[in-house]
């Protein structure tokens, strides 16, 4: 039996709950060319170096191989990738000059500069309006779940406002996600029977959800409604208009992502913060801390661990390794944000770090285009829970964790109270 790699042990399910002992094991080799030909790079100065190389390419349709095969000798079709893949480029999976332009016409619809600069920050009355109303509903109860009753309801309710996605679909593209995720692994479990079982209802929710996406657009192309995706159908700016294609690639990874990875933070923090007490009673003595803290939760536990659509488009030389052209590339964030080399104590949580510049939200040209909206929830929804909820105990620990590796966060995460503060 060949023995399998730091890399791919922190990809098995049994040690989702924490993969950081794998990590450390990993950065002692910065970049480690893995069994498929894959270059894992799990360290922050060669991350950061990466993130910012012309000679790494995001475009998806110049990887040479799917990134997640079938079992060998498999008669299945093609992987959960390869119906991403089929999808038009959005802007996480696109290059320059493309990626340019279509983030240039989406950003002041969206995160607001130079044209609305208030678009998000007009928003925090709305947020603080979903949380209270999340916490009061918490009235008279001794348990709950954050994961569904609190860190989920928040970012998809915002996302959808802020999209014009109507709520009454929510449970329609919550199970495609869903779907789609579990069938999506990049580990040694992904020739395993029962990953296989998953790529046909994968394949079907990507298809089903860009479809919805598309009957979305085409829908506020012919009656304009309120909200981003009714805007990027009707621009009519200086810019040519994106093809109907890559505009329903981008709306479905705006409803995606636009609430998903918010979901994994707000859970991670709490989950963070009742297994690190002495810190739960620093933020609530000291409020002021939200902002910093937030961003040493973003570090401590990253929403997105790895990145798995980049290519090196030339040979790469970096910390002893050659990346040769066309090799596969995985930044690992996750391990980046541990980085003993660049983080002091890097496995303790500390809210009053000083130069916390993580990659919970990646760099460079691609830096997470929704950043400015998750803080803002993160720090009403973490700020509210710890003001409000008298004496929270978590039931489990660790709690269980959903199947995805990229987006890795619990699946629940129940919590006893003793009430919940007006």
């Amino acid at each position: 039996m060949v023995e399998e790699t730091p890399w791919q042990q922190a990809l098995r399910y049994a040690n989702r709950a924490n993969p950081y002992p794998f990590y450390e094991e990993l950065r002692r080799t910065p970049v480690a060319r893995q069994p498929d030909g894959t270059y894992v790079v799990s360290t922050y100065q060669e991350i950061v170096a990466l993130l910012h190389d012309p000679r790494v390419s995001s475009d998806v349709r110049k990887l040479p191989v799917p990134v997640a095969a079938p079992a060998e000798g498999s008669a299945e079709a093609e992987p959960i990738t390869e119906a991403v893949i089929s999808l038009e480029p959005n802007i996480i999976t696109q290059d320059p000059p493309e990626h340019d332009r279509d983030r240039r016409m989406m950003t002041p619809r969206f995160v607001g500069p130079p044209h609305s600069p208030h678009l998000i920050s007009d928003l925090e009355p709305e947020i603080r309006r979903i949380v209270d109303g999340l916490l009061d509903n918490m009235q008279g109860k001794t348990r709950f779940d954050a994961v569904d009753e609190f860190a989920y309801p928040l970012p998809v309710t915002v996302i959808c406002k802020v999209l014009g996605v109507p709520l009454e679909d929510e449970p329609r593209f919550h199970s495609w996600i869903e779907t789609a995720l579990d069938a999506l692994d990049f580990g040694p479990e992904a020739a395993s029977e029962e990953m296989q079982s998953r790529l046909a209802g994968g394949r079907r929710a990507v298809q089903e959800f860009g479809q919805f996406a598309a009957d979305l657009l085409d829908r506020y192309a012919r009656q304009p409604g309120p909200g981003m995706l009714s805007a990027m159908v009707n621009e009519d700016g200086p810019e040519e208009r994106m093809s109907q294609g890559v505009l329903a690639s981008n709306a479905l990874l705006l409803i995606f992502a636009g609430h998903e990875t918010t979901v994994n933070l707000i859970a991670h923090s709490v989950l963070t913060l009742l297994r690190h007490p002495d810190a739960l009673e620093k933020l609530r003595r000291r409020p002021e801390l939200i902002v910093p803290g937030v961003e040493e939760l973003l570090r401590f536990e990253s929403s997105v661990q790895f990145w798995h659509t980049r290519s090196a488009v030339e040979d790469i030389d970096i910390a002893g390794t050659t990346i040769p052209k066309g090799a596969p590339i995985f930044l690992a964030y996750g391990s980046a944000n541990r980085d003993p080399q660049r983080f002091t104590d890097p496995d303790e949580l500390d809210l009053e770090r000083c130069d916390n510049q993580h990659l919970g939200f990646s760099q460079g040209i691609h830096f997470c285009f929704g950043a400015p909206l998750a803080r803002l929830e993160v720090q009403v929804a973490v700020g509210e829970f710890v003001r409000r909820v008298q004496n929270p105990r978590l039931v489990e620990d660790p709690p269980p964790y959903r199947h995805n590796q990229i987006f890795r966060g619990p699946r629940h995460v129940l919590v006893d109270i003793d009430g919940i503060h007006d």
